[in-house]
């Protein structure tokens, strides 16, 4: 059997740079970004929200049934598109921030992070040395290691680790958060921070929105703030939604 000369290294995946670059400029210009939450094991799901040309997809392992079979597929459904493809982890660590990247997602997105060290460390996890620590494997994400200079130079400027504050805690320490170098996305997760009223006072729970508030530049003083058992939104005074801070 005779095979054909190789022309140079075949990258046989790569980061949808492009994407998380359109991704990045709409929020820098202030635009919004659509996306949807993926719970269900069908890379249907994942190949629809490219057809409606969705910004992201957050592929959910940290609820939910989902294995790892069933996530590869749907980061396999968003290849070669402009929908960037994230992995909400079951909780910070390098193992499994390292298998997500490895299948070839273009982010992770870790929950219930409440400081500023706990973020860098989820940082340092997602990138490969001298920047962080993560380790480099043939996988998916390196062609199955026919590109692994290539790939550790693209994920170490692009990858995106996503932050979800989700307790007074984290909320109070999302100035000291903003700081943290190789973050751009904060998620906020609106029903574990609500369910903290249960074991701590309103004026608490109202005080993590004011923080938000002051870090958006906006005067809380001037808003009200109404929750309707489906979302909550910031008002002014006269009833019309300002912002919608908490997705």
């Amino acid at each position: 059997m005779v095979f054909p000369a190789r022309r140079g290294p075949i990258k046989l995946n790569e980061m949808k740079t492009t994407a998380i670059k359109k991704l990045h400029a709409k929020l820098a210009a202030d635009q919004p970004v659509y996306g949807l939450w993926i719970t269900l094991e069908s890379a249907s799901i994942a190949e629809m929200a490219v057809a409606l040309g969705l910004d992201w997809v957050v592929i959910d392992a940290e609820h939910g049934h989902l294995d790892w079979k069933e996530i590869v597929e749907h980061v396999r459904a968003t290849v070669r598109s402009d929908t960037v493809a994230l992995v909400r982890i079951a909780e910070l660590s390098i193992g499994l921030i390292k298998r997500a990247l490895d299948i070839g997602a273009d982010g992770v997105v870790v929950p219930w992070v409440e400081s500023a060290e706990q973020l860098r460390q989820a940082v340092a996890f997602a990138h490969y040395p001298p920047e962080g620590v993560r380790g480099i494997g043939a996988e998916r994400a390196t062609g199955w290691g026919e590109c692994f200079a290539e790939h550790a130079q693209e994920a170490n400027e692009h990858v995106l680790v996503v932050p979800i504050i989700e307790s007074v805690q984290g909320g109070r320490n999302v100035p000291s958060m903003l700081s943290v170098s190789g973050v751009d996305l904060f998620f906020f997760g609106r029903s574990d921070e609500w369910s903290w009223k249960a074991v701590e006072n309103a004026t608490t729970t109202y005080d993590f929105h004011a923080t938000i508030l002051h870090l958006l530049g906006i005067d809380h003083k001037k808003l009200s703030f109404r929750h309707s058992g489906i979302d909550r939104r910031l008002t002014d005074v006269h009833g019309r939604v300002v912002k919608e801070v908490l997705v």
